[in-house]
């Protein structure tokens, strides 16, 4: 029998997040053929809403293969049909179905950072400014990875999605105006004293447009301004690496020290990707406070009420930032046991709770 809530996701996806309008041509992509109802219920509403639905359907091992037999040649070569589809589409349905998120823990960082390198004109300069949405469906390799049953996973995923986003926008809209008419954050908390500026840089509330599920209000902080450090209790998972115990210092917006308690090899292979990856590129603030605990998935992380997350790397144009680079690595600060955040020396957030 068909699980209704993956019919509501779907109708989500299609009539909020990217607006399905008549005539739109609607990719939809999975990572793997893990995520065939959900793809087959966004393909049906897609019709529905009088668009041109295409599939794009991958197995999660050909990154695996790809890595494990690539020349310098093969890294280097650009998918030209890909840059094709992805100019001749109007809109991204992104689902995420991972069978083993660690798939590629033991593939070198080099090389997907070169091959990020090479492919990134087609996601970051031309999709990114398309309408778009990034979501996960249940799979038992995603619920392993949360400490949950598949199950317990279904609950928490449908219970972060399908939601009603339209009055998530007005909750999201007074962080927003603070955000904006600030000219510094200064963020406080376990081993972490760091300054950024923000000045003229203006917020972008989500909900649901790009992310699913969605809670955050993000900006893209003055590229030379961060000063000071911090520590992430929280593990950064990247290519999925998993990172503990980072500790990051800056000085004119660059993170010139760098350190952590496992995987620090590839914490610094990121870092030197090129010349941007060394700095900020978005502060994003959580709201979510539905969701509670870390599950190992920054589409869900980032969003916990009471956390910060600052991406290193590349920023978001449509936020006002200006630096570029491969990477785009999001960090999540847990401020609900003794943190703050100050909008120009006033304090609006405390112990993970809003004051405004």
């Amino acid at each position: 029998m068909a699980d209704k809530r993956v019919e509501k996701l779907a109708s989500i996806l299609v009539r909020h997040s990217v607006e399905v309008k008549k005539g739109d041509v609607v990719l939809i992509a999975s990572s793997s053929e893990l995520a065939k109802p959900l793809v087959l219920a966004a393909y049906r509403e897609v019709m529905r809403a009088g668009g041109n639905p295409m599939t794009s359907i991958t197995f999660e091992e050909t990154q695996n293969i790809f890595y494990d037999n690539a020349s310098a040649e093969q890294i280097a070569h650009f998918p030209k049909i890909k840059l094709f589809e992805a100019k001749n589409i109007d809109c991204v349905i992104n689902i995420r179905a991972s069978a083993n998120k660690k798939a590629l823990s033991n593939v070198d960082a080099k090389l997907v950072a070169e091959r990020s390198k090479v492919i990134r004109p087609i996601g970051e300069e031309i999709v990114n400014k398309k309408r778009w949405v990034l979501c996960n469906f249940p799979t038992n390799g995603l619920a392993q990875e949360a400490d949950m049953s598949l199950a317990e996973y279904e609950d928490f995923v449908y219970g972060a999605t399908n939601v009603d986003w339209p009055a998530v926008k007005k909750k999201q809209e007074k962080l927003k105006a603070a955000l904006d008419a600030a000219n510094e954050v200064h963020i406080i908390g376990k081993d972490t004293d760091l300054k950024i500026s923000i000045k003229g840089r203006k917020a972008i509330a989500c909900w649901g447009e790009r992310n699913m599920p969605d809670g955050e209000v993000f900006l893209s902080p003055i590229e030379d301004s961060a000063e000071g450090h911090i520590y992430y209790e929280m593990p950064a998972i990247y290519q999925g690496r998993e990172v503990t115990g980072i500790r990051l210092t800056f000085r004119k917006g660059k993170a010139v020290e760098a350190s952590a308690g496992k995987n620090e090899a590839f914490l610094h292979a990121m870092l030197d990707t090129d010349k941007g990856a060394r700095f900020l590129g978005e502060l994003g603030i959580g709201t979510n406070y539905g969701i509670k605990d870390f599950s190992k998935d920054i589409l869900f992380d980032e969003k916990i009420g009471g956390t910060v997350h600052l991406a290193v790397g590349r920023s978001y144009e449509e936020a006002g930032g200006k630096n570029q680079s491969a990477i785009h690595w999001d960090m999540i600060k847990d401020l609900r046991k003794g943190g703050g955040i100050l909008l120009d020396g006033k304090a609006i957030q405390k112990n993970g709770r809003f004051l405004i």
